[in-house]
């Protein structure tokens, strides 16, 4: 079982949590290939939206991957024609978001405190089990080590 962060924006979040989905990179293939069926994920939100929205800054979702297939997804019928984003289904957890900065000084994966966002700058990253757990846990997510059905996040 492999734990993964995910950078997305809190508005397209809500999208994947409501579809039961995520969708990473602008809807590109090989994050999505790199997860398993059982994996954790977190989603971080820099923005409440892509690309202008107000600064967030916080953990915003956290799920584990259903079957761990991906697949394309025709987003024409959204009124995006011509976008066909990959995709791999997620069962979300009830969860509360968090802003990280308190977290900053307790997790592994930020290794520079000063430069601490440097480590999302490719949209996905790949954490240990302890630091899936403290982010789990400041969430709100009493089942962080084990599937259970999907659910909608509170909104902020």
């Amino acid at each position: 079982m492999n734990y993964w962060i995910g950078v997305v924006s809190r508005s397209h979040v809500l999208r994947g949590v409501a579809g039961g989905f995520a969708q990473m990179n602008h809807g590109k293939q090989a994050p999505l290939k790199r997860m398993k069926a059982g994996d954790g994920l977190i989603y971080y939100s820099p923005r409440e939206s892509y690309p202008d929205g107000a600064p967030l800054q916080a953990f915003t979702a956290l799920g584990f991957i259903r079957s761990g297939e991906v697949y394309e997804y025709d987003m024409t019928p959204d009124g995006v024609p011509g976008f066909v984003p990959w995709r791999i289904d997620v069962d979300y957890q009830l969860t509360q978001p968090v802003p990280i900065k308190p977290l900053i000084a307790h997790l592994e994966f930020i290794t520079d405190q000063t430069h601490w966002g440097a480590v999302f700058r490719f949209g996905q990253l790949k954490i240990s089990e302890a630091d899936f757990r403290k982010i789990a846990a400041a969430m709100g997510c009493g089942q962080a080590s084990q599937q259970v059905s999907p659910v909608q996040p509170a909104l902020f």
